[in-house]
């Protein structure tokens, strides 16, 4: 099989699925004709092929997938019949925490922020997939530890957290960010003030 007619399976694949799919499991395609290496060249290739187009090719934390670029975002939102989840700055702000911080424990996050951590905002975390228990500290009441998902690294375009930009200005800038960064991260478009207001039940 020439390399063209191998890139067009994988184009096809990566477009078809719904998650990122590793180089190895690529290779499946193949009947392991292709070594993991050259399936990375492959992508490479590809992901040039595509380098001037809406939609781009990226490898994320769990695999490699297609995306619309970022800034076609406010043109694709109009063809959206429901609005996308907001959450509070509480929530933004613990994320914050725990993506630059991991692992950290609520408490910790508690110091941090100055104020209490309600059980929904840990939550909603949770059950968007971005936030998972990591451990437990070696403390009284062995308190959990709380750390980010490959889920969270794939919604943001990243590969490891290394890739994370650098932590500027307070916690609130960091959660405006990363509402920049995952469109289904809303944040309200009323101004926020950097200090936060105690206790956000909200989510």
């Amino acid at each position: 099989m020439n390399t063209a007619e191998a890139k067009h399976i994988l184009e096809a694949a990566l477009l078809t699925s719904a998650e990122p799919l590793s180089p190895n499991s690529l290779r499946r395609l193949f009947n392991d004709e292709f070594d993991e290496e050259t399936i990375r060249l492959l992508l490479e290739d590809l992901r040039r092929d595509w380098a001037s187009r809406g939609i781009e090719l990226l490898p994320l934390a769990s695999g490699w997938r297609f995306q619309t670029r970022p800034e076609m975002r406010p043109y694709l939102d109009r063809l959206r019949s429901e609005r996308p989840p907001k959450y509070s700055r509480a929530v933004l702000e613990t994320l914050a925490i725990i993506a630059y911080r991991q692992p950290v424990t609520r408490g910790d996050i508690e110091e941090i922020r100055g104020v209490s951590v309600a059980t929904p905002v840990i939550k909603a975390l949770e059950d968007r997939g971005w936030v998972e228990i990591l451990g437990h500290r070696e403390a009284p009441g062995r308190p959990a530890l709380l750390g980010t998902t490959r889920q969270f690294l794939d919604d943001l375009g990243l590969r490891s957290l290394e890739e994370l930009p650098p932590l500027d200005g307070d916690w609130g800038d960091a959660a405006d960010g990363l509402a920049l960064a995952v469109p289904e991260a809303e944040v309200p478009t009323e101004s926020t003030p950097n200090t936060p207001p105690p206790e956000e039940p909200h989510v």
